[in-house]
């Protein structure tokens, strides 16, 4: 997917991913999902990590559009997001959740959750990333060129829905949450989901 075949503005860009292919390649093996739903994070928001300026952590936000910014979260999780805009503008798209495609085996194997749908394998942002093994390395990334991370378009479109974004205390009541309507792989709560 060429860097010229997504907007750069972080609202447009977060609707554009929802049907695209993100694909890690693990140990010679792909593990391929489809986004179903992202998150809009952008300048002057306060629910931003940049919202109070560059740091050692959010630095690559402030960097080149459709690159990985991938950070820890509640000392659990890594969390995977498309860098917008022009540099120097501080804006991400979290990917929230994606419809596993290809790599179900091994994805079910990274969960070490034998037991899991999957719908449920790359369910939330956490799942996401520890489903398709993405990590601290990939931070920085151009994922229109990494041959280990990258989008891919094979030209679905799902419709989109919007909502809230969830889990926030700040910010909380914008509707910069999009999904892909009636995909059972999107998060959250099936009411903001319709």
């Amino acid at each position: 997917m060429g860097r010229d075949d997504l907007p750069l503005e972080i609202i447009a860009l977060s609707r554009a991913l929802i049907g695209l292919l993100l694909v890690r390649v693990y140990e010679g093996e792909p593990l391929v999902g489809r986004i179903v739903e992202t998150e809009a994070y952008m300048p002057g928001d306060p629910a931003s990590h940049a919202f109070r300026g560059r740091t050692a952590r959010n630095g690559t936000m402030f960097g080149d559009a459709l690159h990985a910014y991938v950070y820890f979260i509640y000392g659990v999780n890594w969390c995977l997001n498309v860098t917008a805009e022009a540099p120097g503008i501080a804006a991400a798209a979290l990917i929230r959740a994606a419809e596993p495609v290809a790599g179900v085996s091994r994805m079910r194997a990274l969960r070490g959750r034998p037991d899991l749908r999957d719908r449920d394998l790359a369910r939330g942002p956490g799942n996401l990333c520890r489903a398709m093994a993405i990590g601290p390395e990939f931070d920085g990334v151009d994922l229109a060129d990494d041959p280990l991370l990258r989008l891919y378009d094979d030209g679905v479109r799902p419709e989109i829905g919007t909502s809230v974004r969830i889990g926030l205390t700040h910010g909380a009541d914008r509707p910069l949450r999009f999904y892909a309507r009636g995909n059972p792989s999107v998060s959250g709560r099936r009411a903001l989901s319709p």
